[in-house]
């Protein structure tokens, strides 16, 4: 890092701004894709695990008290 002078002022560190932005960029977009494919992979396996078991009663049936009654029955 060196100093540009013009002048006698001093530009400060901050001069090769332009000349970093596109690889800065690259990196915090890789950045934000590696974080969100973990946190789809963390999802997936998350939301895998359980096993859902079918509790709806089906369409072309008709619900009786039986069915409120007796949540064992299958």
């Amino acid at each position: 890092m060196s100093y540009i002078y013009l002048q006698g002022n001093a530009m400060g560190i901050h001069y090769d701004y332009k000349s970093t932005r596109g690889a800065k960029a690259m990196e915090k977009a890789a950045k934000r894709e590696k974080k969100l494919a973990e946190r789809r992979a963390k999802k997936i396996a998350k939301s895998g695990t359980k096993k859902s078991e079918e509790k709806t009663i089906p369409l072309d049936q008709v619900i009786t008290l039986d069915h409120l009654t007796n949540p064992d029955k299958k």
